[in-house]
């Protein structure tokens, strides 16, 4: 097998902007998960309450957990996919900052 050397990268220009976008959607996403904790410790026979289509509440939520954070992965991959674009293009054609 071939293996090539690592592609060599420097210091990504948009870090400061993705960690804070980061830590924002982990406060939000902490926040609603927080919620459904609370609600099964407070309230856990409130989690066996028919929704729709026989799905409880707590499947109904899980569920829309798991859904949540893929929503707010692909949200943060154009994001800062965006942000990097922006910031190449504002450097010139040499791509450096």
């Amino acid at each position: 097998m071939l293996h090539k050397p690592a592609a060599s990268s420097g210091p990504d220009p948009a870090f400061l902007f993705k960690r804070k976008l980061g830590v924002w959607m982990f406060l939000i996403y902490g926040a609603i998960y927080t919620g459904f904790v609370i609600v099964n410790l407070v309230k856990p026979a409130a989690m066996e309450k028919i929704l729709f289509a026989g799905l409880n509440l707590a499947v109904v939520y899980g569920m829309g957990l798991i859904v949540f954070a893929l929503f707010l992965a692909l949200i943060y991959n154009r994001a800062c996919g965006r942000k990097e674009k922006s910031m190449k293009s504002a450097a010139g054609p040499g791509g450096r900052i």
